[in-house]
C-alpha cells in the first residue's frame, strides 16, 4: 500500500514539474527570464510536536497555480536572504503571541515592548517646565502644602507671584477677587503687567484672573472629601463663622445646622457650608439641581486644566509632575498646617451622611473631578509606573526628611526653638510645625528651611524680595 502511494506521488510530482517545464520555455521564448520555481519560497519550522521532534520543515510559496507546498524536499542550504525572511516572520509571530499573552493575564505591556513608550516619549519631548500657573488654593485642602511647592519653584526659577497687597494676606477672600487686589496692579493704571504664578487664597473671578495671568497660563486646583474638609474647617475657623461659634462639636452642628446656619449673616458663613463650591466662585448657598451643578461643573472643566486630589496628596503629586514638567524635587514636600491629633475629630457614621448632604454641591464637586483625576492619571501612567514614581518621591521625602529635620514628627509651638518657623494659629486648631537639624551647610539650610517654612512668612519673604521699597508685612506670629 506505501509503495503504491509513493508512486502515485511520484508521478503527481512529475506531472507538476512536466507543466512548470513547458510554461519556462514559453515564458523564455518570449524573453522573460523569471524562474517558474517558488517566488522567493520560505522555510517555516513549525512548535514542537506532541513527540518533543521538531516537525519537518515545508516550502511555502506562491506559483502561478496559486499557493503551493511541499513542492519538492529542502535539501539545498538556505540562503542568507532567506534566512532574514525566516527571522522576521519567526519575530513577528513572538511579538504578536507575547502581546496576546499579556492582554489575556492583565500583565503590563509596556515590560515587553519598549517601542509603545514611543508615543509617551514623543508627548514629553518639550522638557521646558511650565512656569505660568494659577492654582485655586481652596480651604482645608492640603492647599498650605501646595502652596509651599508653588512658592519654592517660584524662587528657585526667579519666577514672579502675584502677591496680596500691601498689609493683605489674601487676594481678598472672602469676596470675588478683582486684579486690584494684587500688589503691583494698580486700579486705574495699564492693566498689561503679567505674573507667572497666583497661588494665594482668592474667590475664583476667571475674568479678573486673567488680567493678571498670561494666555498661557496653566490653571490647577485641589479638592478634599467634604466630611473631612468641613471638619477641619469647623475646628478651624470655630471662633470665626458664627454658624459655628454657638456649638461645641460638628455632630452638634450636624444635627440641626439650620439652627444655627442664617443665610443673611453673609460671607462669613461661607466656611460653614459648601466651602470649596464657594471658593470656585459659586453660590454656595444654591439648591443643587441637576442642570445648574452640571452647567458649574462643565465651566470649571472648560477653566481648570488640572483638579488634585487631597485624599491622595502623593498621586496627585505624580500626575502634577508629569503635566508640568517638572523635576521630582520641585514636587516633594512635608505637611504643613498640619493639626494636632487632639484637635482632630472624628464623626460617627450618621454625621457623616449628613456632612454630605448639608454640602451637597461641595459632594457632588469632589465626586466628579474625583473620577476625572483617576482617569487622567490611568491615562497618564501604567500601574507599574506608578507604583514606580510614588515609591520615587516617598524616598525622596524621607530621605530630605532625615537630611533637614531634628525629629520626623511636627512639633506644638512650644516645642519649636526657631520663631520664624512658628505656623501661625487659628480657632480650635493647633498647628504644628518643625524644628530643623542643627549645624547644617548654607546650601542645605536654605533648602530646608523653604521646605519647612510656615505660610505666612513665606509669602511675606518673597514679598520683600519682589517689592524692596513696600513696608514688609508683618506677620501675627503665635506667642509661645
Amino acid at each position: 500500500m506505501t509503495k503504491l502511494t509513493n508512486k502515485r506521488l511520484t508521478r503527481t510530482q512529475q506531472s507538476l514539474a512536466a507543466r512548470l517545464r513547458r510554461k519556462t520555455e514559453s515564458k523564455n521564448s518570449d524573453g522573460d527570464s523569471e524562474s517558474p520555481e517558488l517566488s522567493s519560497p520560505r522555510r517555516i519550522t513549525y512548535p514542537l510536536d506532541s513527540g518533543g521532534a521538531p516537525n519537518s520543515p515545508i516550502l511555502v510559496g506562491f506559483t502561478e497555480y496559486g499557493w503551493a507546498t511541499n513542492l519538492a524536499p529542502d535539501t539545498s542550504e538556505t540562503s542568507p536572504r532567506a534566512a532574514g525572511r525566516s527571522f522576521h516572520v519567526a519575530l513577528f509571530f513572538l511579538v504578536l503571541v507575547v502581546l496576546l499573552m499579556a492582554g489575556f493575564l492583565h500583565v503590563d505591556v509596556e515590560m515587553f515592548t519598549p517601542l509603545l513608550r514611543i508615543k509617551a516619549q514623543d508627548s514629553s519631548r518639550d522638557s521646558t517646565p511650565v512656569t505660568n500657573i494659577m492654582f485655586l488654593k481652596t480651604h482645608k485642602t492640603a492647599s498650605s502644602t501646595m502652596l509651599n511647592i508653588l512658592y519654592r519653584f517660584s524662587e528657585s526659577h526667579n519666577l514672579s507671584v502675584a502677591l496680596p497687597k500691601g498689609s493683605m494676606f489674601h487676594l481678598g477672600y472672602p469676596w470675588l477677587f478683582v486684579a486690584r487686589y494684587v500688589e503691583g496692579m494698580e486700579q486705574n493704571g495699564p492693566q498689561d503687567h503679567h505674573f507667572n504664578v497666583m497661588c494665594n487664597h482668592l474667590r475664583f473671578n476667571f475674568p479678573e484672573v486673567q488680567k493678571v495671568m498670561p494666555n498661557d497660563t496653566f490653571y490647577l486646583s485641589i479638592l478634599r472629601n467634604p466630611v473631612s474638609q468641613l471638619e477641619s474647617s469647623f475646628i478651624y475657623y470655630k471662633r470665626y463663622s458664627p454658624a459655628f461659634q454657638k456649638v461645641k462639636t460638628l455632630d452638634q452642628f450636624l444635627a440641626d445646622p439650620w439652627k444655627y446656619y442664617n443665610v443673611s449673616v453673609g460671607l462669613k458663613n461661607a466656611y460653614a457650608r459648601n466651602n470649596m463650591w464657594f471658593d470656585f466662585g459659586f453660590d454656595n448657598n444654591a439648591q443643587a439641581e441637576e442642570g445648574y451643578v452640571r452647567r458649574c461643573l462643565s465651566e470649571v472643566e472648560r477653566q481648570f486644566q488640572l483638579v488634585l486630589i487631597a485624599d491622595y496628596f502623593d498621586e496627585s503629586m505624580v500626575l502634577l509632575r508629569r503635566r508640568l514638567r517638572w523635576q521630582l524635587d520641585d514636587v516633594v514636600s512635608f505637611k504643613l498646617n498640619l493639626r494636632s491629633q487632639r484637635t482632630i475629630s472624628h464623626l460617627n457614621p450618621e454625621s457623616q451622611e449628613r456632612a454630605k448632604r448639608w454640602c451637597d454641591l461641595d459632594w457632588q464637586l469632589y465626586q466628579h473631578f474625583n473620577r476625572t483625576f483617576w482617569a487622567q492619571l490611568q491615562a497618564e501612567v501604567s500601574p507599574r509606573q506608578l507604583r514606580e514614581e510614588l515609591a520615587q518621591l516617598r524616598a525622596r521625602r524621607q530621605e530630605l526628611t532625615t537630611l533637614c529635620l531634628q525629629d520626623p514628627e511636627p512639633k506644638n509651638t512650644t516645642q519649636i526653638k526657631d520663631q520664624n518657623m512658628l505656623p501661625y494659629q487659628s480657632g480650635d486648631a493647633e498647628i504644628l510645625g518643625y524644628n530643623l537639624r542643627q549645624g547644617l551647610d548654607n546650601a542645605t539650610l536654605h533648602i530646608c528651611q523653604r521646605m519647612a517654612m510656615p505660610e505666612l512668612q513665606y509669602m511675606a519673604h518673597l514679598y520683600a524680595l519682589q517689592f524692596p521699597d513696600k513696608p514688609p508685612k508683618d506677620i501675627p506670629l503665635p506667642k509661645k
